[in-house]
């Protein structure tokens, strides 16, 4: 039996980017420095550690050595020599921006050579003739926001002016974006995804990747929380992904998680979505139960990025990669002779950066198939080799982008 499963641990850089200058992320390292926050015993870092980030199973498939490879050193506690189980690679992304849908895109085989549309850091942020468009179209009584801005913290300084007005909490970030906010019940949730749909469409003269609606619960600052119900429209890829491919070949495409928004839902067979690494892992537990010869299950973890890295939260991230790699061996338990499980990133996320922003850096290519003998392809000069090597695992026309490592 042939199945792929592709895994993106969101935002788990491993620093290392040959074009981190451009981006103003030179030295930053998402593993690199949450493994020497942990082994230095630092104060804003989880005691109970015993002096290190404990990865076993991510460190056997080649995790430290791939870092190593990608900016010359190893991460703080982990081995020289581990036993290695897995077929590991480091690779750098070619595409423009450095985030999600540039790294999910790259990935399966399209590249990112035009530049998104992006906006100023100035406030008010959004040009005049959108934000007026917006308000008149879904008859709004105003916006506030208009800049960038982290969403929890946003939510938390806006969120009860927006209940008492009635007014959308609108901003975005580095990324081309535009994220709207507004309270489920307050203001309704179908309001705040209709208005996401035509926002959708008055940004495209901008050129700005998504517009991502994010509902929250609550009755106050200190309780207010986002929930699972965000939603993503992007913009479609600009040519066909490997999933489309695999979609035009008959194959299924089982999407867990945000996934199918990222690729604006061209491509996926099976939708399935999760709120939280938890979740996700066990929607993903069962998508691979479902999975036939010649299928893809493709999950996006989005914790590492949402919660932890934009957060800057250094111990939330360890805690958190620890639990997966935990969980790792149900994953691979569930392998087939056959199959083939890759795990990656999208870009970096470093929470030890300053600001909140996404981070350029290298990301780790981890391989491991019950029949795939350990190894190593070493660097890869593009996400979409990771494409490339599905593809032909699958029996496939790999695309123009990216060649097969295997």
């Amino acid at each position: 039996m042939a199945r792929a499963f592709l895994f993106v641990l969101d935002s788990f850089g491993i620093g290392g980017a040959p074009d981190a200058e451009q981006f103003g992320d030179t030295g930053s390292n998402t593993l690199g420095h949450i493994a020497a926050a942990c082994l230095n015993g630092e104060a804003d870092v989880e005691s109970a550690r015993n002096g290190s980030l404990k990865v076993p199973n991510m460190e056997s498939l080649g995790l430290g050595l791939a870092a190593r490879e990608a900016c010359g050193e190893l991460p703080a506690g982990f081995s020289h020599n581990p036993e290695l189980k897995g077929f590991w690679a480091n690779a750098a992304e070619v595409s423009k921006g450095k985030d999600t849908p540039s790294g999910h895109w790259e990935i399966a085989g399209v590249p990112v050579n035009f530049d998104w549309g992006y906006f100023p850091t100035q406030i008010p942020c959004f040009p005049r003739e959108l934000t007026d468009a917006l308000i008149s179209q879904c008859k709004l009584a105003g916006i506030i926001g208009n800049r960038h801005a982290s969403g929890t913290q946003i939510i938390a300084e806006l969120g009860e002016e927006h209940i008492a007005t009635g007014n959308l909490i609108a901003y975005t970030s580095a990324d081309s974006v535009l994220q709207l906010a507004a309270h489920e019940e307050y203001f309704g949730l179908d309001r705040l995804l209709e208005i996401c749909q035509i926002a959708y469409k008055l940004v495209e003269p901008y050129n700005i990747g998504r517009v991502i609606a994010r509902p929250f619960v609550g009755e106050n600052a200190d309780n207010f929380e986002r929930t699972g119900n965000r939603r993503d429209y992007s913009i479609p890829p600009p040519e066909p992904t490997l999933l489309d491919r695999l979609n035009d070949a008959g194959r299924q495409v089982i999407a867990v998680g945000k996934i199918a928004d990222i690729y604006a839902h061209c491509g996926p067979t099976d939708v399935r979505k999760a709120n939280g690494n938890e979740a996700l892992f066990e929607a993903t537990l069962k998508a691979m139960d479902d999975a036939s010869h010649g299928d893809l299950v493709f999950t996006n973890f989005v914790d590492f990025d949402m919660l932890y890295g934009h957060r800057r939260d250094i111990p939330g991230y360890a805690a958190a990669l620890e639990l997966f790699d935990l969980r790792l061996p149900q994953i691979i338990d569930k392998l087939q002779p056959g199959d083939l499980m890759i795990l990656t990133a999208d870009h970096g996320c470093d929470p030890s950066w300053p600001g909140n922003e996404h981070t350029r850096e290298q990301v780790p290519v981890l391989v491991f198939g019950p029949d795939l003998a350990p190894g190593s392809a070493g660097s890869l000069h593009t996400f979409a080799d990771i494409g490339a090597t599905i593809a032909r695992h699958l029996g496939i026309d790999a695309g123009p982008n990216g060649r097969s490592f295997l």
